[in-house]
């Protein structure tokens, strides 16, 4: 029996692995929906192609590789942003961007969007399918590309193709996931341990690159006798079983991974593209090791670039180093550590009062209850900042986030995505109030599809980040409240349960009833909006904008609003200044 181009497509995805795809059907897509249906494949009906692109990026974040579809036209352009997050992420996932009929191209019809132009900027692999003949070759290269580059590999789809009958290709269909070992030469290799030995205050920094790479990691820090901060993709990776860890450090970091990176001699960056140059030391010797060799030399100025797999790279290095004995420099860091984590959990011992529950506090309590191997997905902004400071890795957790391409609304479809891969696993979602309510429509899906992902509002009414960033700016915040509908009601609408957490002594025991709960459950927690999240670096200038911002709200009859923000960050400006 002959089968047509979508079946076609759709055998190959099954070859490759796939497990599901994040689409909403319609008009171009239903040809390959009825093939979806036809297969081992499941079809998860999203309420927005954003929050399915979304899905499929953390589930190719966590397994390697994930499809998410769109329809002609304006499901191309609702797909933009979650896509730009998956590339700017680097993790493999392919487009299926389906498209009017061929024979009506190029004259304005209904829907039409140029995909060749629209996703150019946003993939590795972007090219139409207009022929049966080239569906094999097509799908085959565009999956080639999302798993050997880590990004996006997308298809074009005309409608009218898919549903034509389908031709073998004469090239290979399989998928071919190698895993090369890829290290510096051992000319470079010995270039960079004459640099090591020479040098007695080092200071190791890693990314997401270095994920896997966590003993070695340990075993170089404790040979050099090295402090290791490490970014905030990096986290989960580098900080659980490591010594010699100093947190991590830019604008969500805390002051010891910064001072560990600028008062030493010599910096090692593994794994990372490190976006804040303003966070980056000047003065001391920096060698960048990265899989990628277009990404050296673009953060800071280098003393030697190095390509290469974290992992493979420090045991090829290993052998040609001298042991450090001299511990003064590492002593030193690891106890201010030590002084900047107490400081950190003197925050949370204030609770807050009722309605303004302190973040610090729902996220460390947050922390402590939590499974040892739960997924987290962070909204961008707050947020961030909470799950950045008190979510503790433990090498089995995971947290995900839009931490290159910094999006608002990604914590609750990421967490679809993740519940949907990793089902038997704790998914909670950090979620924002403005980012929940702004693709707020999803809440639908997890209902739909029975996801027991937890949902956690740091309800702030306000842009909280954003007011941050106009207060110390010298601006007086503007637009930046929200009027919030009653999130725990629309759970309640939505099929699951929600409640609202008023007053700091509840929250623990709503945390625990939240995760005990046999489903999806929301906890919709009133926090301080005037809570405070400097970077570890604070600026006297930001310090004066904050000061200029509150004189401006006195004088616009703002008093109690001035008053309630001072009273709030005093102690955490004086801490951190």
């Amino acid at each position: 029996m002959s089968k047509n181009v979508a079946e076609q497509i759709v055998e190959m995805l099954e070859s490759a692995n796939v497990k599901r795809i994040y689409a909403v059907t319609g008009d171009s897509l239903n040809h390959l929906n009825i093939a979806v249906k036809k297969s081992s494949i499941q079809w998860i009906h999203v309420r927005h192609e954003e929050a399915g692109a979304y899905a499929a990026a953390a589930e190719a974040e966590l397994d390697g590789f994930a499809v998410c579809a769109g329809s002609c036209g304006p499901g191309h352009v609702h797909l933009i942003n979650g896509v730009y997050e998956a590339h700017r992420s680097h993790v493999p996932m392919l487009v299926i961007a389906s498209t009017i009929p061929s024979n009506e191209m190029g004259m304005d019809y209904f829907q039409e969007t140029n995909t060749i132009k629209l996703f150019d900027d946003c993939s590795y692999y972007n090219q139409m399918i207009t022929r049966p003949e080239q569906v094999g070759r097509t799908v085959q290269t565009a999956i080639q590309h999302a798993i050997s580059k880590k990004g996006v590999a997308v298809i074009g789809l005309p409608g009218d193709v898919s549903e034509m009958e389908a031709e073998e290709t004469e090239t290979s269909t399989t998928i071919f996931k190698t895993n090369p070992v890829i290290r510096p030469s051992d000319d470079e290799l010995s270039h960079l341990a004459e640099l090591i030995n020479q040098h007695q205050k080092i200071t190791i920094y890693c990314g997401i690159g270095a994920e896997k790479a966590n003993v070695e990691v340990a075993e170089l820090a404790k040979f050099l006798k090295a402090p290791v901060g490490y970014s905030f993709r990096g986290k989960m990776g580098i900080q659980p079983n490591n010594p010699n860890e100093v947190g991590l450090t830019g604008l969500l970091g805390l002051p010891s991974a910064y001072h560990a990176m600028h008062e030493a001699d010599l910096l090692l960056l593994l794994g990372t593209d490190f976006p804040y140059q303003a966070f980056m030391p000047v003065k001391n010797k920096i060698v960048q090791i990265d899989s990628s060799p277009e990404r050296l030399g673009r953060r800071a100025k280098l003393e030697l670039g190095l390509t290469g797999d974290i992992k493979e790279s420090i045991k090829a290095l290993l052998p040609l180093l001298k042991e450090k004995k001299d511990v003064e420099f590492l002593n030193q860091k690891l106890e201010f550590y030590s002084k900047v984590k107490q400081q950190q959990l003197t925050y949370v011992k204030d609770s807050g009062s009722e309605n303004a529950i302190q973040p610090e506090f729902v996220a460390h309590t947050l922390d402590l209850l939590a499974a040892r191997d739960a997924i987290f997905t962070v909204d961008t902004g707050m947020c961030c900042v909470w799950g950045a400071r008190y979510i503790t890795g433990t090498g089995e957790r995971k947290m995900l986030g839009s931490f290159n391409h910094g999006s608002m609304a990604n914590a609750m479809p990421m967490a679809i995505g993740a519940s949907l891969a990793h089902p038997q696993r704790q998914v909670i979602a950090m979620c924002g109030d403005g980012g929940l309510s702004m693709l707020l429509g999803d809440m639908a899906t997890i209902f739909q599809y029975k996801l027991p992902v937890k949902l956690i509002v740091f309800n702030n009414r306000s842009l909280g980040m954003v007011k941050l960033e106009m207060e110390v700016g010298g601006m007086p915040d503007n637009e930046t409240d929200m009027v919030n509908p009653d999130f725990a009601m629309i759970a309640h609408a939505m099929g699951y349960p929600g409640k609202n957490v008023r007053k700091a002594e509840e929250l623990e025991q709503a945390i625990k009833d939240c995760l005990s709960y046999d489903g999806p459950y929301l906890l919709n927690i009133f926090t301080n909006p005037n809570a405070l999240a400097l970077p570890p670096k604070v600026e006297l200038q930001q310090v004066l904008g904050m000061t200029k911002s509150m004189g401006q709200l006195m004088l616009g009859g703002k008093l109690q609003e001035a008053m309630d923000t001072v009273k709030s960050n005093y102690k955490h400006l004086k801490d951190l200044i």
